[in-house]
């Protein structure tokens, strides 16, 4: 009895990965819909391990509705969204009629431009059972009470507040922008340089775009869009040149971006 809970214990991983990658390919192929909806909000691409390979190609092989649904083109009240503009719309980098939130941070010309998303960078599985762990464990769960986002390691990351009194800034970059031309590489030319070299982001693009449209796309970015009293640590990478010793700030930071996030260096 022993050894058959053991081979259990073994197999049953294997198990799981094996039917997510088949329950995968027969929803990529069209034959999602012969499954009810009790049985697919447990499928095992919904939980860890196999969240962590989903590509979008699957997750929207069943959730199209995020990309295919468009904002309504006019309100209850009777005002057009050709004739109103959204918040976003107001920011120089954003071009275009008004869209969903996934679309803009999916399919959208910035986006395209400038980000890599994923559906799992955001969706890290979603439990049924309120993403609380069952049974309680002292162990960390994998899953966010009652959440299906962690905005602490998903949007805080570009909705952020910029602080600018570590980077030695004056003033807030809105009421100093014009004084240094709008042009946040007058500094991050030579100073950590080391930046974006991570899977959700298009780092070549990203510079691109800094030089040839200036600081508002840096901005957009690290204070511009701050859905946030707060601003997320970013890690302190090391760059060419960079000053010996640790300032106190920067002490707890870590030095490498997050594991599932990292470039794999070739």
């Amino acid at each position: 009895m022993k050894h058959t809970v053991n081979r259990l214990i073994v197999l049953r991983p294997l198990w799981h990965a094996v039917t997510a990658m088949v329950l995968c390919c027969y929803a990529i192929a069209g034959q999602a819909a012969d499954m009810n909806y009790a049985d697919a909000r447990w499928d095992p691409i919904h939980f860890k391990p196999a969240i962590d390979d989903a590509t979008n190609e699957q997750c929207l092989s069943c959730h199209a509705e995020i990309i295919s649904n468009r904002v309504k083109s006019e309100s209850p009240a009777g005002v057009k969204a050709e004739n109103a503009k959204a918040w976003y719309q107001t920011l120089d980098t954003y071009k275009g009629e008004q869209e969903t939130f996934h679309r803009r941070h999916m399919v959208s010309p910035l986006a395209n431009e400038l980000m890599n998303l994923q559906c799992n960078f955001c969706h890290q599985g979603n439990d049924p059972r309120e993403e609380a762990v069952v049974p309680p464990t002292s162990k960390p769960a994998a899953h966010t009470l009652r959440k299906t986002v962690n905005p602490e390691e998903t949007c805080l990351r570009c909705h952020g507040q910029m602080n600018y009194k570590v980077m030695g800034l004056p003033k807030p970059w809105p009421e100093i922008r014009d004084g240094m031309n709008n042009n946040c590489l007058s500094c991050h030319v030579s100073f950590r340089t080391n930046r974006h070299q991570v899977t959700y982001l298009k780092a070549d693009a990203i510079e691109k775009a800094a030089k040839d449209k200036g600081g508002d796309v840096c901005y957009g970015c690290h204070g511009g869009r701050a859905w946030y009293r707060i601003g997320y640590p970013y890690p302190r990478h090391e760059w060419k040149g960079m000053a010996p010793g640790t300032p106190d700030w920067a002490k707890d930071r870590p030095t490498e971006s997050d594991e599932r996030f990292r470039i794999e260096k070739k």
